[in-house]
């Protein structure tokens, strides 16, 4: 249900529309984005990453969403089609909307040109607030507390703000505020981030996430896609172009409380967008109390449904040698672990894992096979690879690059249907 005070200045629950960027190239997680957009590569095992950002708004009560997509869009536009279907007769959706050169011969130039190129939509449904959100991070957000925010401080404008520590903030849009959290500067990737007021090692940098109202949101876009000089984008140019013109607020990420969530977990925001983030924030899912938490049942992650059987482990020799088992790691349906030995790791459906292997620290997608005596150590395979009997990965790094890729972290990267 809509806060009470908004209902009572618009005298019936606002119309809300909700608009979630998903078109991201995702060039730095590649392989895994090499044949599927950056919000449609799977995460925590039987999820993909857009799940998280639908999941918040639906748990929200904010049930018309449309989800903007472009780079090769065909895995993200079918699992939206068949795991999010909403009640049409409640005027309930989740849709996608790709490119397609409504305004011009181009394809969408950037964040702010997706939405002005999509602004029929806006048109069609007149909401009196649209959110602007990121589809690919890992975080749980009631979202209609950010809008309490934006209404009571009555901004036109409110970013959804997080601290980091200042070496990590250049790689996000900085943004400084008042003692009331008025924005009054924002610059995206600077090389030398200004940091928060009294604590000098962090800085405010934005998560992505934007609320607008109608009116301010089609203005800025369409005044943006008009500048020649522009990259259209809502960080490099239309928000740092508001600062001191509109009211601009930034919310307070920290004090979004999710139901059920406890003090452990709360406030955890990732940007997955490497190899290492990605591989981190796996690493985080199975710690015995994990900061992202898919177990709190007020507040849950949602995706589509498949007709596969229970997982199922096999074998348990007398020496130990041959025994399957799963310590502190995530295990989708339909696998079958059989004699091999799992640790910190999260295994997608279908999943098979032969005696004597041995998986630490991975991440195995959608069908892979690990072969027997096989050994993978900080290694994310994708979906369909078969793991070569005494196959070991992530020992020898340097070999490892010869087939494969590996990231600033060490972590290897075996592609999609490689055969090995």
């Amino acid at each position: 249900m809509a806060p009470d005070r908004i209902r009572q200045r618009f005298g019936t629950a606002p119309r809300i529309l909700v608009m979630v960027l998903a078109g991201g190239e995702g060039r730095r997680l590649a392989p895994l984005t090499e044949d599927r957009a950056k919000p449609a590569v799977p995460f925590g095992g039987r999820y993909r990453i857009i799940d998280i950002v639908l999941s918040n708004f639906v748990n929200s009560g904010m049930h018309r969403i449309n989800v903007i997509t472009q780079y090769k869009s065909h895995s993200l536009e079918v699992h939206i089609s068949r795991a999010w279907r909403m009640s049409s007769i409640l005027d309930h959706f989740v849709e996608t909307i790709p490119a397609q050169q409504r305004v011009g011969k181009d394809w969408f130039k950037g964040s702010a040109d997706a939405v002005y190129q999509c602004l029929n939509v806006v048109e069609d449904e007149t909401p009196d607030f649209v959110c602007v959100f990121g589809g690919d991070h890992v975080y749980q957000m009631d979202v209609r507390q950010m809008l309490d925010f934006h209404f009571d401080v009555n901004a036109e404008i409110t970013i959804s703000l997080i601290p980091v520590p200042i070496a990590q903030a250049t790689a996000f849009g900085v943004v400084e505020v008042d003692e009331d959290w008025r924005i009054v500067g924002f610059e995206e990737k600077p090389k030398d981030p200004k940091p928060m007021p009294g604590r000098p090692d962090l800085a405010l940098v934005s998560m992505g996430n934007y609320i607008f109202n109608t009116d301010c949101l089609v203005q800025e876009v369409t005044a943006d896609a008009a500048r020649e000089d522009s990259a259209h984008d809502f960080g490099r140019n239309v928000l740092p172009l508001c600062v001191g013109r509109r009211r601009m607020f930034g919310y307070d990420f920290s004090t979004n409380v999710v139901p059920g969530s406890t003090e452990h977990d709360r406030g955890y925001w990732r940007d997955i967008g490497t190899l290492d983030a990605y591989w981190e924030a796996h690493m985080d899912l199975v710690s015995a109390q994990p900061m992202f938490n898919f177990y709190n049942n007020r507040w849950p992650i949602r995706t589509g449904r498949r007709h596969l059987p229970p997982a199922k482990f096999v074998h348990s020799d007398e020496g130990g040698e041959r025994v399957g088992t799963a310590i502190d790691s995530l295990v989708s349906e339909g696998c079958i672990v059989s004699g091999g030995r799992i640790y910190r790791s999260v295994l997608a459906p279908r999943v098979r894992v032969h005696s004597w292997a041995r998986v630490d620290e991975s991440i195995l997608l959608d069908g892979v096979d690990v072969g027997r005596g096989a050994q993978l150590r900080r290694v994310i395979v994708d979906k369909n690879v078969r793991i070569p009997p005494g196959l070991r990965v992530g020992f020898d790094l340097e070999a490892d690059r010869q087939r494969f890729i590996v990231s600033e972290g060490g972590v290897v990267a075996v592609p999609r249907d490689a055969k090995i």
